[in-house]
């Protein structure tokens, strides 16, 4: 990108809003900054992803051959063995004849205090139908992502497996590649087919997915697939699953946490060593842009969309924000997430001392010290039953 077409993406961030303009330049990284302005004008102010049923986004990348064929990368290998014997069939292994039912008493897709919306001004002033049709599309609209970021997961896995310079690596890439397909499958069946509805892609969403596809670095697409969203996917996963009592939903995301165990882990084991051979500058990016990615991230789930839906006439878009960012259950959120991501950094070594007052300004450093996913298998991560909490 040349400093004009640099220069020319800010002035447009600028002028459609200056918080997204601080989101995509916390680091005051140059060659950060430049990588997701592109991104930024495409997602925020392009909205490229809306309107349209198709984005084409150029896959950049080197395939890596390997014609030694060596096998010297053990836990690697360990781990494609587990891929192997841990695929399923989302026809066989889950009952789709199973009824999605709002009062159902045991059979709760989200109970009342989990649900934020029950804080909003008028949420229990509405009719009984127009709950039911917004806790239905409240759920539609987080799957939504849900399904948007498996997606994603699914292109770039090809394109990291063609990128890993290690064969054990390759031949895990390519079962994971057909795990995300799955994941594709179970949730776009489950939208459409139990919830009825299917929300279009966020936009700090399609930013991170647009960078991670269009940067031909693949020591970046690991970072950002691999760790960041797949990290944010397996803390997402696993919070929905403790929360929802809906047994399909339930039994849909046991499975798609242990596949996203195994993942997670193989970018933590090969980034590993990927990281440790970069330059002191290589990795002061790559810690910067992580950075930026977690920013974007922690914005991913404010339900615009649903709030352009159902509140815009009540509540404007800054008030809804600064409510989703402060209510009970986007914090725990929050915690879930970043407990998965911001530990897995820290092993692979993108968590300096120079970083570190970045992640704690914006409140992501209490998270450091969790198990990182070479500690944290799928069976801590799967609640015997759901949980509640009070207070929304």
């Amino acid at each position: 990108m040349s400093m004009r077409e640099m220069l020319a993406d800010i002035g447009s961030l600028a002028a459609s809003q200056k918080e997204l303009v601080l989101d995509v330049t916390r680091s005051r990284n140059v060659r950060v900054v430049a990588s997701l302005l592109g991104p930024a004008f495409r997602g925020f102010v392009a909205r490229t992803a809306r309107g349209h049923e198709r984005s084409a986004l150029p896959a950049r990348g080197d395939a890596c051959f390997d014609w030694t064929y060596r096998r010297d990368h053990d836990e690697l290998a360990r781990l494609y063995a587990a891929g192997k014997s841990s695929q399923w069939d989302a026809d066989q292994a889950l009952d789709w004849t199973i009824e999605v039912d709002l009062d159902h008493p045991e059979r709760v897709l989200i109970p009342e205090d989990r649900l934020p919306l029950t804080l909003l001004p008028g949420w229990q002033a509405l009719p009984a139908s127009q709950r039911a049709d917004q806790t239905r599309s409240y759920m539609a609209w987080a799957l939504s992502q849900f399904l948007h970021g498996e997606q994603g997961a699914f292109y770039a896995a090809a394109q990291v497996a063609q990128a890993v310079p290690w064969l054990d690596g390759k031949l895990f890439g390519g079962s994971q590649v057909a795990d995300e397909a799955r994941h594709v499958e179970v949730f776009h069946r489950y939208l459409t087919a139990k919830l009825g509805k299917l929300y279009r892609i966020d936009e700090n969403l399609y930013v991170i997915v647009d960078a991670i596809m269009r940067d031909p670095r693949a020591d970046l697409k690991f970072l950002g697939m691999q760790i960041m969203i797949e990290g944010l996917a397996l803390g997402a996963f696993a919070l929905w699953r403790a929360t929802t009592e809906e047994p399909l939903l339930r039994e849909l995301l046991k499975r798609v946490i242990t596949d996203e165990a195994r993942h997670v882990r193989y970018g933590v084991l090969s980034l590993r060593e990927q990281v440790a051979q970069l330059s002191a500058a290589e990795r002061r990016e790559r810690e910067d842009w992580a950075f930026e990615l977690s920013v974007l991230m922690r914005n991913r789930f404010l339900f615009r969309e649903f709030h352009e839906e159902y509140w815009a006439h009540k509540v404007t878009r800054r008030g809804w924000e600064q409510w989703v960012l402060q209510t009970p259950t986007m914090a725990e959120f929050r915690r879930t997430m970043f407990r998965r991501i911001v530990p897995n950094l820290r092993s692979i070594g993108l968590l300096s001392e120079r970083i570190r007052p970045r992640y704690a300004q914006v409140g992501l450093l209490e998270y450091e010290n969790g198990p990182d996913a070479t500690r944290l298998g799928p069976a801590d991560l799967l609640d015997a039953a759901p949980v509640r909490m009070r207070g929304g």
